[in-house]
């Protein structure tokens, strides 16, 4: 029976760890840290299906598909956006600036308004999807990382383990889960994205998606990114993973990093 990915990586681990020597000391007081060794969920890596043109200043936070095109919001205090961008050449075809006093962070779509997350300014900002013309802001308390929305409800990330569900007229929270693998909390939820009823979230300084039930939190599955870095430059000044879009119309998932000059179409190898 061929081997697969999993079964693999935990040999090359075992190998390691049978031999003496500082390294394998080290891996063995760390590998705690590294929860798909320990997952009974099933996982996967991706292939490239096409790269894309994207900007390498863009500090990445929030990515959507919408009628065909990628919108984006990036991140840090007075260069903060939210862009409208044509996939194949990755031009940027309208931009406008969030106020600068807000850090902007993930967004998502809702009837046809953009939503965007603000860091530690407790605020969302709706704009509208046609003109990029903001039309309204929202309150909430504490800190916003990813949105996306089920088509009900939008779905935020706080940076823990804990996914909340908020009514997008009000954005009162309507409930929470917290997202675990077995009894394991999965923290450092970043972007995420609503994916054929499932959520996709990046996981924070790592090269990895996780799958979760919006029912429970239950992690459904894991999918290994590391190999999109054999994709880009050598010596890019890149910064972390994130960044996850779906086109349900053509069923295309698109994902990019933050200062990463590629956006990737991919697809699930399992």
């Amino acid at each position: 029976m061929k081997p697969n990915l999993k079964t693999l990586c935990l040999l090359a681990v075992w190998v390691f760890l049978s031999e003496p020597g500082f390294a394998g000391d080290i891996l063995q007081r760390q590998i705690h840290l590294s929860p798909w060794l320990k997952s009974q969920a099933p996982f996967a890596s991706v292939s490239v299906k096409n790269a894309y043109f994207h900007q390498s200043s863009d500090f990445t936070q929030g990515l959507l598909v919408y009628r065909g095109e990628i919108y984006e919001s990036t991140g840090l205090h007075g260069q903060s956006k939210l862009m409208r961008k044509d996939i194949g050449t990755g031009k940027t075809l309208q931009e406008i600036g969030l106020p600068r006093e807000f850090f902007g962070e993930g967004i998502a779509l809702f009837q046809d308004k953009i939503y965007v997350l603000t860091w530690r300014n407790e605020t969302v900002i709706i704009y509208r999807a046609s003109s990029l013309k903001e039309i309204g802001r929202l309150k909430y308390r504490g800190e916003g990382w990813g949105l996306t929305s089920d088509g009900r409800h939008l779905l935020k990330t706080n940076g823990t383990a804990t996914i909340s569900f908020h009514d997008p007229h009000s954005f009162k929270t309507v409930r929470e889960i917290t997202v675990k693998d077995g009894d394991m909390p999965i923290g450092q939820l970043n972007e995420i994205e609503f994916i054929q009823g499932e959520i996709w979230a990046n996981i924070f300084t790592e090269d990895w998606m996780v799958r979760i039930s919006p029912k429970n939190g239950k992690v459904l599955g894991w999918i290994d990114l590391s190999g999109l870095r054999s994709y880009l430059p050598r010596g890019a000044q890149v910064d972390v993973l994130n960044g996850i879009a779906w086109d349900e119309k053509t069923n295309r998932i698109f994902v990019t990093g933050k200062y990463w000059p590629k956006l990737f179409e991919i697809e699930i190898v399992k």
